[in-house]
């Protein structure tokens, strides 16, 4: 079974995503920054890291294209390929290029614009080998 995080602030989306990804996974999910990386640290110390991380641009205390940066890097730390590590598809409200360009800096996967929908969400999926 695959893993996966669910990393949203806003309830109505966080209840969105895990009804639609749980079909494709078990789901956790976290409502901060912080929170994200430590489920990610445990998961890797549990020997069973997240497939996909759904990842929401603005969170608090830590925001989405930092917590992607330093999943990046505790990735590279742990040797991990990066066709082994895992998907990060960023979501949020803001379209603007700049957002959108740091975050594939830090190597998302993919990106998706809110609200979500189930067909776009279902072909990124498809479109970066998750399903």
């Amino acid at each position: 079974m695959k893993r996966i995080l669910i990393v949203e602030d806003d309830m109505v989306s966080r209840k969105f995503l895990a009804k639609f990804l749980s079909r494709y996974g078990d789901c956790d999910m976290v409502v901060d920054g912080l929170e994200a990386i430590d489920a990610y640290l445990l998961a890797s110390q549990d020997g069973q890291p997240y497939d996909l991380i759904c990842l929401d641009v603005m969170i608090p205390k830590i925001d989405g294209i930092q917590v992607l940066k330093t999943i990046r890097d505790l990735e590279r730390q742990q040797g991990i390929p990066e066709n082994e590590a895992c998907k990060i598809i960023m979501t949020t409200v803001l379209g603007e290029t700049p957002v959108v360009q740091s975050a594939f800096d830090y190597n998302c996967n993919a990106y998706a614009s809110k609200p979500l929908d189930m067909k776009k969400l279902t072909a990124v999926l498809g479109k970066i080998g998750f399903i």
